[in-house]
């Protein structure tokens, strides 16, 4: 097993669907433009309140890229 090296990233997406839409919004979006996505923490969750409701979600991630040997 070698060891690897990564690099932390931090990403915000949003969707007006779910919080977890929102991640995968994030994610997929950094994936067409960078290499090696390995991994992700939430940092911090936010919303967006119309009509007493939850119209939008907002969520910002940590994201580890692994650099290539």
């Amino acid at each position: 097993m070698s060891d690897h090296v990564y690099k932390h990233i931090e990403l915000t997406g949003s969707s007006t669907k779910s919080s977890d839409d929102a991640i995968r919004c994030a994610i997929e979006k950094a994936g067409k433009t960078v290499r090696n996505l390995h991994w992700f923490e939430v940092v911090e969750t936010r919303g967006h309140i119309e009509d007493n409701k939850v119209s939008h979600w907002q969520v910002t991630l940590k994201v580890g890229l692994r650099i290539e040997d």
